[in-house]
């Protein structure tokens, strides 16, 4: 198969027969390289394709507490209060730069998950295949 960019849905199902193909090549052969290669276009062709929104700022807040076994009482530190805390959950009040800056240190909550605006999925970074 000759590496080339992957535009069409038949294009990426012939470079994923192609990975699978090449999987278990010897690491420093050709081979390897162009599976290297070849991931790399399907990876791209996929974000480009198959965008991932950031979760919003509050469902990251309580999926990071559902992991952790933290309740609401446990983030009085980083709001203030308990009030703060449910306005914030309640999508009531936005988050100061503060109160992000304390989420990302103590829950260690990607930066970019709290910035996007609540409700509102941020768009991906890639321009649309139907803007190129």
């Amino acid at each position: 198969m000759e590496l080339r960019p992957i535009r069409t849905t038949a294009d990426y199902d012939r470079a994923l027969e192609e990975i699978q193909r090449l999987w278990h090549a010897a690491p420093g052969t050709a081979d390897a390289e162009k599976l290297e290669m070849l991931g790399a276009l399907v990876e791209a062709y996929e974000q480009d394709t198959y965008p991932m929104p950031a979760p919003d700022p509050i469902e990251a807040i309580k999926f990071r507490m559902d992991q952790q076994g933290l309740s609401q009482a446990d983030l009085v530190p980083i709001f203030g209060t308990r009030a703060r805390v449910s306005e914030i959950l309640g999508r009531k009040r936005a988050l100061t730069l503060e109160m992000i800056r304390r989420l990302h240190h103590k829950l260690h909550i990607p930066l970019e998950s709290l910035v996007s605006r609540p409700g509102r999925p941020r768009r991906s970074s890639r321009r649309s295949a139907a803007y190129r």
